[in-house]
């Protein structure tokens, strides 16, 4: 069974094809490499194309027979998307809209579709639970939760199934190595304190040293980028059984602040992170943490490898190992449509 993954070869993307390989699917990666990699898309067929295409889409999922889409491609720097919402609408709605069409138009059912807890804002109560007021504080979460709405309507009137999946903060690397979180620019914490531990920034800012918190920091429910992937391959078993449409939170329910982030890779590494503290980011909560039990009963699904010691530790290898040497390149025996 051929399941199309749109961004799948970004961070998350790549993680949930190598987990939909082991489940029995054969992952069809779409992506136009703006933010993902070559070297990261291995399990399956490359298509290299944008989303906007609507006869790329068609003539990808004819091809290939696709039974489902897993939907991972889009902006996802929040404050970028303050600065440019014109950029984060257009690919992350009008595209996302044309994914759509392009799935019904070839009689695809199903789609799981890679969703956000900003689409929550800024939270009233905690645990955050999927019944939480929706309150977009950002263009990005505005975005995630237009889509939400769009696939609500789009199941009501032409019987697409769908899961969206409100991830909190992913984090880590591939425990076997051959994947991991590579941005360009990197904004996210933990790949930011890797490359101060590896020589390529001097120091780690932290936003906000006065937030009402036990050490004056952020916050923030960090799940294992490999429990996610599972999840994904959970919820499409889910959709192919013919289950009814979904939204869940994907978290542990555990949150982690930013300083014991960087004591934990300092723990890890065994060297001392320049650590400096810096204004605060404008719309940042204090703290974000996830109640992810509708997950666990919907699929099923509990983070196995969400601790924070495996989190660093698999992201540290990964890091560790693509400071010393270039990234690796994709292998030449997978077909490539573009």
């Amino acid at each position: 069974m051929r399941v199309l993954v749109t961004g799948g070869a970004g961070y998350i993307g790549s993680h949930t094809a190598k987990a939909l390989a082991r489940a029995g699917f054969e992952p069809v990666v779409f992506d136009n490499f703006s933010t993902g990699h070559p070297w990261a898309v291995k399990w399956g067929p490359l298509v290299e194309a944008d989303l906007s295409d609507h006869g790329a889409l068609r003539h990808a999922i004819q091809r290939y027979g696709i039974v489902a889409a897993i939907h991972f491609a889009a902006y996802a720097y929040v404050g970028e998307s303050v600065r440019e919402p014109r950029k984060y609408f257009q690919n992350n709605i009008t595209n996302t809209l044309n994914l759509m069409d392009a799935l019904l138009d070839t009689d695809v059912e199903h789609i799981v579709f890679s969703s956000s807890c900003a689409v929550y804002g800024v939270p009233e109560s905690l645990p955050i639970s999927e019944d939480h007021p929706k309150l977009p504080a950002n263009p990005y979460g505005e975005s995630k939760l237009f889509i939400e709405r769009a696939l609500d309507w789009y199941g009501r009137a032409y019987d697409l199934r769908w899961a969206a999946l409100r991830y909190f903060n992913a984090a880590g690397a591939d425990p076997e190595g051959e994947l991991g979180e590579l941005h360009n620019p990197e904004t996210h914490l933990l790949p930011i304190v890797m490359e101060a531990a590896t020589g390529k920034r001097d120091a780690v800012e932290i936003y906000g040293v006065d937030y009402p918190t036990p050490d004056g920091t952020c916050i923030r429910d960090y799940i294992h980028v490999s429990d996610l992937a599972e999840a994904h391959v959970l919820a499409l078993q889910r959709l192919l059984s013919e289950a009814g449409s979904f939204a869940i939170n994907l978290g542990t329910g555990r949150g982690i602040s930013v300083r014991e982030i960087v004591g934990a890779v300092e723990r890890i590494v065994g060297a001392r992170i320049d650590a400096r503290p810096a204004p605060r980011r404008p719309g940042d909560p204090a703290v974000l943490v996830a109640d992810p039990s509708r997950a666990a009963k919907l699929l099923n699904w509990f983070p196995k490898q969400s601790e924070l010691e495996n989190i660093v530790g698999s992201a540290w290898n990964w890091h560790r190992r693509t400071a010393s040497s270039d990234a690796p390149q994709r292998p030449p025996f997978l077909p490539a449509i573009g």
